[in-house]
């Protein structure tokens, strides 16, 4: 037992390793990118107010309340002494709190990532399990052209198709936005079933590019299962085949698949802000584009504290299912 929670405390102590590493890399990276938020407000009021360069310079710090001139480092550790105080600081355009934002935006990401991940998990084990079962079946090839065609494709591009079909030709769902403006928000029916609406799309990218994968994948450890010498066994103990493909086959070849979930929806969580800039959806990645576009650090910083935490939970929970699923790793542990 002591040594389980030995393994654990390392494991927690990289995470924050992790964490703090990748907070410090995107604290610099951001910085380097071409322009400021100074500069950027800047010709802003050049062009809406008719100031000159250094007028609208000093009035875009003062309004920023952003020193462009300290050094890096003294940013730096001003960062880390907000940060140890979980204090995430203002949004330089929106005058909100960084945590306040997030806390917006969180919900509706982990709302159609949870769902649709969920979708097309679910779909492709049963494919995949289906061609492993029924080799030499016309559904093979096409499911294995289909993830070649879907994989290979951004998912991006897909969202684009889906929007440029489904809103501007035919005109059944809207192309923006997570709800309608008409509808009062809460957990009342008329908000649930438009909320639904809006991210029906948005889902829909994320499992047309998924599913194949996960058909593929399932089907490969389907076969390999099925190779095994207790299948054999099982076959000539009589028990039928129903049983055998539930009980042996699925249980068994679905276990390296559920560790790829955990990490799978963390990197579609990293990969969310184009998604959702494409759809305009209220999310993490949302409010991130508009940040890069504004060059608000703050947050900027946030959002990708917010995507890295996510991606290295997500990883320490693959971690957790693979002991929990596999009681040969918790018995090495």
């Amino acid at each position: 037992m002591m040594k389980i929670v030995e393994v654990w405390v390392k494991k927690l102590a990289i995470l924050v390793a992790t964490i703090l590493f990748a907070t410090s890399i995107t604290f610099f990276v951001i910085r380097l990118m071409p322009g400021d938020p100074v500069d950027t407000m800047a010709m802003s009021l050049i062009t809406n107010e008719g100031l000159d360069y250094n007028q609208a310079y000093e009035k875009a710090k003062a309004l920023l309340n952003y020193d462009p001139d300290k050094s890096f480092g003294e940013q730096y550790m001003s960062y880390l002494k907000d940060l140890s105080k979980l204090e995430l600081g203002e949004s330089m355009s929106s005058k909100q709190p960084v945590i306040k934002v997030i806390a917006g935006a969180l919900p509706w990401t982990l709302f159609i990532l949870t769902i649709s991940v969920t979708i097309a998990f679910v779909l492709g084990v049963l494919i995949g399990m289906y061609i492993a079962w029924n080799r030499n079946t016309l559904i093979d090839p096409i499911v294995s052209v289909y993830a070649s065609i879907s994989g290979s494709l951004p998912d991006y591009i897909v969202g684009l198709l889906l929007v440029v079909l489904f809103s501007t030709k035919l005109r059944w769902f809207p192309s923006r936005g997570a709800y309608s403006s008409q509808v009062t928000p809460g957990f009342n029916f008329l908000f649930i079933k438009d909320v639904l609406y809006h991210s029906f799309l948005p889902m829909l990218t994320y499992v047309i590019t998924g599913l194949g994968s996960w058909a593929l994948f399932m089907k490969g450890s389907a076969v390999s299962v099925l190779s095994e010498d207790y299948i054999m066994a099982a076959r000539a103990r009589g028990l039928s085949e129903k049983r055998i493909r539930k009980t042996y086959v699925g249980r068994n070849a679905i276990l390296p698949l559920i560790t790829s979930l955990a990490i799978s929806f963390g990197a579609l969580f990293g990969g969310s802000p184009l998604i959702e800039n494409l759809f305009a959806y209220p999310g993490v990645g949302f409010y991130l584009n508009r940040a890069i576009a504004a060059r608000d650090y703050s947050l900027m910083q946030g959002m990708f504290l917010m995507i890295t935490i996510a991606v290295v939970l997500a990883n320490l929970a693959a971690d957790f299912c693979n002991i929990l699923l596999d009681p040969r790793i918790k018995d090495k542990a």
